[in-house]
């Protein structure tokens, strides 16, 4: 379904390790930064590290946009609004948004255990609320360990795919899909983002109370999608 994906926020943790897994499974990864030099930088680093049998390029944010119909968007919270609006007339048509985003209030210096209110709801919806008419947007990946994701072998998590689109959905779980160990679980609407998000500050908290970096979920009792 997926030949690429354009990463932003690329260059951070969770960028660098979705990058990583998506470029083994065969896919053309684009990392995104708002500094082009530096996601060049990033995507070289990465190719190295997987041995340069890859397709992993840089580029500044709204040049990876406009190059690709499947965008992930991995940066922090607090740079989420700017982002958004300078990358608005980047996207293609009917393009698809996943976000990774979540509100965690260490953005505005409190723990990262638990988020901050959004007034939309969730960071999720305010990034729907922000992207062009006809760009389909989808919450996932929220809860995957970017330490995990940079390491080698299965990752013993599922990922949360909500959103109110049949096809934005679809192609979220594809690429939940192409990390091994990951299953895809159909979370609904988009306003069940609300509660995703705020599962990723609760393995936050797990994480530091067991001095771990690894926590994620299963849902237990289901067929596997």
């Amino acid at each position: 379904m997926i030949d690429q994906v354009a990463i932003i926020g690329g260059t951070g943790p969770e960028g660098r390790g979705l990058a990583l897994r998506w470029a083994r499974a065969g896919l053309k990864v684009i990392i995104g930064s708002r500094d082009e030099s530096r996601a060049r930088t990033t995507a070289q680093e990465l190719t190295d590290q997987l041995g340069g049998k890859v397709q992993i390029s840089g580029a500044e944010n709204a040049a990876a946009v406009a190059q690709c119909d499947t965008v992930v968007l991995a940066v922090p919270f607090e740079g989420q609004v700017a982002t958004m609006k300078l990358l608005k007339t980047a996207f293609r048509p009917s393009s698809v948004l996943i976000t990774a985003t979540v509100p965690l209030a260490s953005s505005v210096g409190d723990r990262g255990s638990r988020v901050i209110g959004v007034w939309q709801g969730s960071a999720a919806e305010q990034a729907a609320e922000l992207a062009p008419d006809g760009v389909q947007v989808a919450a996932a990946f929220q809860n995957v360990s970017a330490a995990l994701l940079m390491r080698d072998g299965p990752i013993e998590c599922d990922v949360i795919v909500c959103s109110d689109h049949k096809y934005a959905r679809e192609v979220a779980s594809d690429l939940a899909r192409k990390i091994p160990g990951v299953r895809a679980i159909d979370g609904g609407k988009l306003e069940n983002a609300r509660i995703v998000e705020q599962i990723t500050a609760l393995l936050v908290g797990i994480n530091i109370r067991y001095k771990s970096h690894d926590g994620g979920i299963r849902i237990t009792g289901i067929e596997s999608s």
